[in-house]
């Protein structure tokens, strides 16, 4: 393995336990007779995954100078917002899938109805979360914050991301198109984590604008990428299956371009995100620019 591949996933470890050191902490919060719903929530979000949405978040909140307990409040936050798209996404009516990260889906460790409430008491916990102080002290921030994910997690976002995903099954779209739809399913989320880490700190109109454009990139990047691990992947690494997208009929970039010009594309992509870095830190090496690297050479 490359050293830098190896230097970022020693860190994207490091902070994958943080957060789930966290989200186990605050799904544990139940009384006895909600406790099976609180199990399903925890099952679907607290565990798995690498964590690359709270990450990005915790980085561009050291960038602007953050408190760290802070980051730590809204990556988990956000990442509970992730969960909720992954339990939802995997239901029946959506993208029917059985596993998840290598163990099964909520809804079949669980049942449907239990996963649906699980997936909402996600969503709305992630808010509580970003209200209380501990995410920040300032109110004005806070609600930022709020106005950020809900406008990400939302119908202009991953929720319209969502359904034009499964109205484009079985359609063919152009190379627009997918990337429109892409840049919302998955795009979204990664801007919303950039620009949240921001906001808790004193950022820059210039470091806005930078990170902005750094998750557009790395979040269209990174969904090319699962186009492509979902034709040339390894299900046991994937810990999922793999193939469906294809069987399927979705509206991925590998439905009309070749496996090189998806990846060519992925490393065009790594290449302009970290262009946007380099101009904000003017550091070659910066973490995020490993990020990048990692996102487009990853088997899982």
């Amino acid at each position: 393995m490359p050293r830098q591949q190896d230097d970022i996933q020693q860190i994207l470890w490091a902070n994958k336990l943080q957060i789930e050191t966290l989200l186990k902490q605050l799904l544990t919060e139940a009384d006895a007779d909600i406790a099976g719903l609180q199990g399903a929530m925890a099952y679907g979000a607290a565990e798995g995954g690498k964590r690359l949405r709270g990450f990005l978040l915790m980085q561009a909140a050291r960038l602007a100078g953050a408190d760290e307990g802070n980051a730590l409040h809204a990556a988990a936050a956000l990442e509970m917002v992730h969960g909720y798209s992954l339990i939802h996404d995997d239901l029946p009516a959506m993208d029917d899938d059985s596993i998840r990260h290598g163990k099964p889906c909520t809804h079949l460790a669980f049942d449907e109805a239990t996963a649906i409430l699980a997936g909402d008491g996600l969503l709305t916990f992630a808010f509580d979360i970003l209200s209380r102080a501990e995410t920040h002290a300032d109110s004005a921030v806070r609600l930022s914050l709020v106005r950020i994910l809900a406008h990400s997690a939302g119908h202009k976002g991953m929720a319209g991301g969502q359904y034009l995903d499964m109205q484009a099954e079985g359609k063919t779209l152009d190379e627009a198109g997918i990337l429109r739809l892409q840049s919302l399913k998955t795009g979204a989320l990664f801007e919303a984590s950039l620009q949240m880490g921001a906001r808790l700190g004193n950022p820059s109109d210039k470091m806005l604008q930078e990170l902005q454009a750094y998750g557009q990139k790395i979040g269209l990047a990174f969904q090319i990428c699962d186009d492509l691990l979902d034709v040339v992947g390894d299900e046991g690494q994937m810990g999922k299956k793999i193939g469906k997208d294809i069987a399927q009929g979705k509206a991925s970039f590998l439905a009309i371009n070749t496996v090189e010009k998806a990846r060519q594309k992925a490393y065009d992509l790594q290449n302009e995100a970290s262009q946007h870095i380099v101009a904000l830190t003017g550091h070659k090496q910066h973490v995020l620019i490993k990020l990048a690297d990692f996102v487009v050479n990853r088997i899982s």
